[in-house]
């Protein structure tokens, strides 16, 4: 017995544990999910015991064992952990444990397994790491050996996967489009595999996002779940497979990596592929229980912003190509007048651009435009006390455009020539060491000049047919790393810039972007009705201060819809908080309003950027409530919200999640964003007085119990705040 347990590892971390087990001659996953405690040696071996399966008539006639590196050798007829080739030959892998090193800490720990094939001259470190937040994060190096045959190892996937059980029968994920991403659809699990593939060149708008398996009717609240995240800006697969023999004695497996193309990874000796982190989490309390994990991960990291976040105004939907100087400086004057602290110049700006169609590549700032070049304008902003913030997209190049006249080598495509443009535009081969150092100098040398502290880094087309011209091979996989190290080098040149991953809105969303960026644009759609679902979904991964949140125009550019002083105020409050819209054109009871606006967000953003997100489950999905709560229940914010009309005349009691039931809360109407347009002649009795100063009630009722909330019109919504009695003030 002690020699089986000296021979099992545990991480444990925030409530939930990994149990691997170093069989041979693969190791096995015996437990991932809800910690079971301190295991003591006889419960380990029990565990060990217990995980041997039924031999299955007309089947191998040893048990079926799930391992950590899953191939037909050990009978698993799914996906395999990993597939490619030696020159045709080689094609079954039989890889073995060498050896493993555990790395143990107070919370979480570390274990790397050291897995060899000696036929086809591999060697993989498989390193599971669980994070304190209780993430369990997976990334595996392939490497050939320097002494094995000289011809190349064709490595065609690797798949990171790991073990569900039955009771985790529903599948969510994500699909979407321009102006509409992170789109949640499920379904229940089957038999067969259940795979989203991402042939992009980014995670794309339709990205899975963040697939999470779970109990049957899961929800933000409730449900059992397990997640996986896929943690690459580039080409993407997702899966959930369940077999009839199942996988040992687990159900199902579920997991995901990078998707290669054909002939891109080959690896000569002493050459390594590295797949992207795969991050795995687990929760017993719904939807919610993921985000808090995920969230904390990702404040935990040391490139998370520290700083408070400030409030943008971004000039596209205010000018669009229309770039007068004039204009640009009043424009400026109102930002700072209603409490902008950063201003972004969008496209139109550089050498060629009146239209998206030209211009592309050229990096210079237009002459004929902008005479005195940036400078008139950057000094206006400094001198309002604003940062000054720049457009760029400099992975794109239009063929109308110097560069690509001069380097037409330099553009993406195989040597048969470049396919048709989308959005005007085609990529440049960042592979191309020259294209990346041009890329580099040309965004320093702005930088420099005009002490930008913030790029909106766009990157609108799709990648298609990423090949290298001369080579005539693929380098979806090269162009992803090309551009993290191109943002590397030059965040490393200018300390403090900060860099949004934009792509055609939400199109490269993922932990990968993030290690080298600051904030994503969640969708180029400012609808505030859009807006609630696609912040909602964007923060089941992401926490709200990673999240562009901006106000638009009443009436949305991409949807023509007239949306509610309200709700997108409200709407935008809940993340980086911003504004899209020409303020020279508002009134001053708009420009009032907006002032008051941005003072509330810099007021909460405490709150809003460092509390734990909530969601309600509400059968209706045409009312929303979310909100944020500190992680002590001190305080909370809460967005109550209708989109759409509902059968219902009364809604009836609704719970608000995350408060603590023994606390007695100040409750208050936030009136900032003007109050909504009711459907009722008058309100429940509890909104009167919290409109008047504020009522106390008890958290038992707030949370346990729930209020009876208003009727709203459609396209409306209301803000509730609650401050713990003993430090609430009534105002």
């Amino acid at each position: 017995m002690s020699d089986t347990t000296a021979r099992i590892h545990t991480l444990r971390a925030a409530g939930t544990a990994l149990v691997v087990q170093l069989t041979e001659p693969v190791p096995r996953v015996l437990h991932w999910g809800a910690d079971p405690g301190e295991l003591s040696a006889d419960a380990l071996a029990a565990l060990a015991l217990t995980a041997e399966p039924a031999v299955l008539n007309n089947s191998i006639d040893i048990p079926r064992r799930f391992t950590v590196w899953p191939t037909e050798a050990d009978g698993w007829s799914g996906t395999p952990a990993h597939e490619g080739h030696l020159a045709g030959t080689f094609t079954a892998p039989r890889m073995g444990l060498a050896d493993a090193s555990y790395r143990p800490r107070a919370e979480g720990g570390e274990l790397d397994l050291h897995l060899t094939d000696p036929g086809a001259g591999l060697d993989a470190t498989v390193t599971y790491v669980l994070e304190p937040s209780g993430v369990l994060s997976v990334r595996t190096t392939l490497t050939r050996r320097a002494d094995a045959d000289p011809a190349p190892y064709d490595l065609a996937q690797v798949t990171t996967l790991l073990p569900l059980p039955r009771r985790a029968a529903e599948i969510l994920d994500f699909t979407g489009k321009w102006s509409r991403e992170r789109s949640p659809q499920r379904r229940p699990v089957g038999f067969g595999t259940h795979a989203r593939e991402i042939r992009r060149g980014k995670p794309g708008l339709d990205s899975p996002y963040l697939m999470t398996v779970g109990v049957p009717g899961f929800g933000f609240r409730t449900g059992e779940v397990w997640a996986v995240h896929v943690a690459w800006s580039g080409d993407q697969r997702y899966l959930v497979e369940q077999l009839p023999e199942g996988a040992g004695t687990h159900a199902a497996v579920f997991g995901g990596g990078e998707l290669l193309r054909a002939g891109e990874i080959r690896l000569a000796p002493g050459e390594s592929y590295t797949t992207p982190v795969c991050h795995f989490a687990w929760s017993d309390q719904g939807l919610d229980g993921l985000a808090e994990r995920f969230h904390s991960l990702v404040r935990a990291r040391p490139v998370h912003p520290r700083s408070a976040r400030p409030v943008i105004l971004n000039s596209w939907e205010a000018v669009y190509f229309d770039h007068d100087l004039d204009r640009l400086l009043r424009l400026a004057d109102k930002a700072a007048e209603v409490g902008v602290e950063r201003f972004v110049l969008d496209d139109g700006w550089f050498r060629g651009r009146r239209s998206d169609n030209a211009g592309l590549g050229d990096w210079t700032v237009d002459p004929v435009v902008w005479p005195e070049g940036l400078t008139p304008l950057v000094d206006h902003v400094r001198s309002l006390g604003m940062e000054f913030g720049l457009w760029v997209e400099p992975e794109m190049v239009n063929l109308d455009s110097d560069l690509a006249r001069e380097h037409p080598d330099w553009v993406l495509g195989p040597a048969g020539g470049v396919g048709p443009s989308a959005r005007n535009q085609h990529t440049l081969d960042l592979s191309n060491s020259e294209v990346w150092q041009h890329l580099l100098d040309s965004l320093d040398a702005l930088v420099e000049k005009y002490g930008i502290a913030y790029l909106k880094w766009d990157h609108n087309r799709e990648l298609h047919e990423s090949v290298h011209t001369a080579a005539d091979r693929p380098v979806a996989h090269a162009q992803v790393l090309a551009f993290y190290r191109l943002v590397d080098a030059l965040k490393a040149r200018h300390p403090g810039l900060e860099i949004e991953s934009c792509a055609a809105g939400g199109g490269r969303v993922d932990l990968g972007v993030l290690e080298h960026t600051d904030r994503i644009w969640a969708s180029d759609c400012n609808d505030p009705v859009e807006r609630q679902a696609i912040q909602r979904w964007t923060g089941q991964l992401l926490p709200p201060e990673l999240i562009g949140t901006h106000v638009g125009p009443a009436t949305s550019h991409t949807t023509a819809r007239v949306g509610s002083d309200s709700l997108r105020l409200a709407t935008a409050l809940f993340g980086h908080a911003g504004i899209e819209q020409d303020l020279t054109r508002c009134s001053p009871e708009e420009l009032a309003r907006i002032t008051a606006w941005t003072a509330l967000h810099r007021e909460l953003r405490p709150l809003l950027h460092g509390g734990r997100t909530v969601r309600a489950d509400l059968a209706d999905e045409a009312t929303l409530l979310h909100g944020v709560v500190a992680h002590d229940g001190s305080a909370a914010l809460y967005c109550w919200a209708r989109v759409a009309t509902s059968p219902e005349g009364q809604y009836g009691r609704v719970q608000l999640p995350g408060l603590a039931p023994e606390a007695t809360y100040l409750l208050r109407v936030r009136t900032e964003p003007g109050l909504p347009s009711f459907h009722q002649v008058s309100g429940p009795v509890w909104l009167s007085a919290a409109l008047d100063g504020g009522l106390t009630l008890p958290g038992s009722v707030l949370t346990v119990a729930g209020l009876p909330m208003p009727n709203l019109n459609p396209g409306q919504a209301l803000l509730l705040e609650l401050r713990r009695t003993a430090e609430a003030e009534v105002s």
